[in-house]
């Protein structure tokens, strides 16, 4: 069977190991694939996003990740990524917003900056299975395009 996409449109998809180094291997698979497809508009931004959010799953659980890179139809990129861990974090899980991190702390700043720079993002807990294994979750967030939407959306 042929399937017909927009030129335009594309995705890569990434399972990282539970590693020290799967951030820095996150920032270079999208710095290699965002400059192939002359997205640089958005590169520093998704570089630092995409940063955050394989560094909180790596601290936050034990086991892989996952990180899917997707260009869509109308100019928005999404990036999402996978863990082992279900909770939700703020803002994905629809808490409380706009919290300004501590400036005296270490950490803390990761999903602020997702929340302050990313155009829209969401979170789903996987729940898990019924081998009682967990599922994990899966974060999202989009910049850019000409129908970026409110955050949060």
């Amino acid at each position: 069977m042929v399937t017909v996409a927009p030129p335009h449109t594309w995705a890569y998809a990434l399972r990282i190991p539970h590693d020290p180094r799967a951030a820095r291997v996150a920032r270079m698979t999208v710095r290699a694939a965002l400059t192939s497809h002359g997205r640089g508009e958005v590169l520093d931004v998704v570089e630092l996003l995409t940063s955050e959010l394989v560094t909180n799953a790596y601290r936050h659980t034990d086991g892989p990740a996952s990180l899917r890179l997707t260009a869509l139809d109308d100019g928005r990129l999404r990036v999402g990524v996978w863990d082992g861990h279900p909770y939700v974090p703020a803002p994905f899980g629809g808490q409380t917003r706009g919290r300004v991190p501590d400036a005296r702390a270490e950490g803390g700043r990761g999903l602020f900056l997702v929340e302050r720079y990313a155009d829209s993002w969401g979170g789903w807990s996987l729940g898990n299975d019924p081998l009682g294994r967990c599922g994990g979750k899966l974060l999202w967030f989009e910049v850019g395009g000409a129908e970026a939407g409110e955050c949060g959306e």
